[in-house]
């Protein structure tokens, strides 16, 4: 099955609602009751995903990273999100990064609309996932683009406006791929495999790497909507640059919904279905959402590391026991990620479904 060359209804950008200033939202954003974001005890808490400093894993003695490790290990196991400092990158590059999109995304609409794009790649300005007629949509806008492999990547289809867009997403894109190899290499000897195993099931240096930009604007009604629904990543591993002033993004745990809260120049890490498949469900991918707010926009990043498209994903042989068998059938991601790009966030419907069917 591939997915149509068009979507199926004409295309409205939320920003443009947002600049309205209408007080109520189009029906088609308005989310069946129970989905609605609440807000309960774990967002009024102290109630965060794991903080987790990389710092002494280059600067520390033994017993330092092997702290580090400890951490890393009880945060893939038990929350499946975390956020790193000390990661590598420059508190300049971070934050050039962030606001060089949000510059962009407040570029007249008919330079955005040059990149407008389409179910069969993603990749351009978009404003809906998943291509279901009549489907309830998400209160965002977005940007998504290819940088690895490198035969995917296309300067041209990157914004040329603001002028540094296209040379900040550069050098930002090949930090994160940096810190994707590390975290795959220390997640490998977590788990007690080895050190470059996961890399290698990625596909060695062929691995994959794309850029989603999201743009949640102004909504009068947040109690109604939300900005992108409940999901668990379909790809590798994801990294978040969240921004810093408005909080949207709501973790899973416990059944409760937690708003994260961002640290300074933090990135936001959390397990994609890849890895829940190839640790046999070790490792576990996380639901989450976003919610909006009535004052203020949002920005955020979100780098996906995946796995080759081609790539058959299967459970590690290392990870299973005879009281441990394999969970889930090999898969190509490709065919894997057809789910979303088709139906759009539905929990975590799609793999779980592919564990019940064994």
């Amino acid at each position: 099955m591939d997915c149509p060359s068009d979507w199926p209804e004409p295309i409205v950008r939320v920003q443009m609602l947002s600049e309205t200033e209408n007080k109520i939202i189009p029906t088609r954003y308005v989310k069946p009751l129970l989905e609605r974001p609440s807000f309960n005890k774990g967002d009024q808490g102290n109630s965060n995903i794991p903080l987790i400093d990389l710092f002494d894993l280059t600067n520390g003695d033994a017993r330092a990273k092997k702290a580090i490790m400890d951490k890393i290990s009880i945060a893939c196991r038990e929350w499946g999100f975390f956020q790193v400092v000390n990661h590598g990158m420059s508190s300049h590059l971070v934050d050039e990064a962030r606001e060089v999109w949000r510059e962009f995304f407040h570029q007249p609409m008919e330079l955005k609309q040059e990149y407008a794009n389409t179910p069969k790649t993603y990749e351009g300005y978009g404003s809906r996932l998943g291509i279901q007629k009549g489907a309830i949509l998400d209160w965002s806008d977005y940007y998504f683009l290819n940088y690895l492999p490198s035969t995917l990547k296309d300067h041209n289809k990157w914004p040329s406006q603001p002028p540094l867009l296209r040379n900040v997403t550069e050098e930002y894109s090949n930090e994160i791929v940096r810190l994707g190899k590390l975290l795959l290499k220390l997640f490998s000897i977590n788990l007690g495999l080895q050190e470059d195993y996961l890399q290698d099931a990625f596909g060695g240096d062929d691995i994959g790497a794309c850029l989603r930009v999201n743009f949640y604007p102004k909504c009068p009604q947040p109690d109604l909507t939300l900005g992108l629904s409940s999901h668990s990543d379909p790809g590798g591993m994801t990294f978040l640059l969240p921004d810093e002033h408005v909080s949207g993004l709501q973790v899973r745990k416990g059944g409760e919904w937690i708003t994260v809260k961002p640290a300074r120049h933090a990135i936001i890490v959390n397990i994609g279905d890849q890895i829940q498949v190839l640790t046999n469900a070790i490792y576990k991918s996380v639901e989450h959402r976003v919610i909006v707010n009535p004052d203020k926009e949002r920005v955020s990043l979100a780098y996906f590391v995946n796995p080759k498209s081609d790539i058959l994903i299967k459970p590690a042989t290392e990870l299973l026991t005879s009281n441990t068998p394999a969970l889930y059938s090999p898969m190509t991601f490709d065919e894997y990620r057809l789910f979303i790009r088709t139906k759009g966030p539905q929990g975590k419907s799609q793999v779980e479904s592919l564990k019940s069917s064994r």
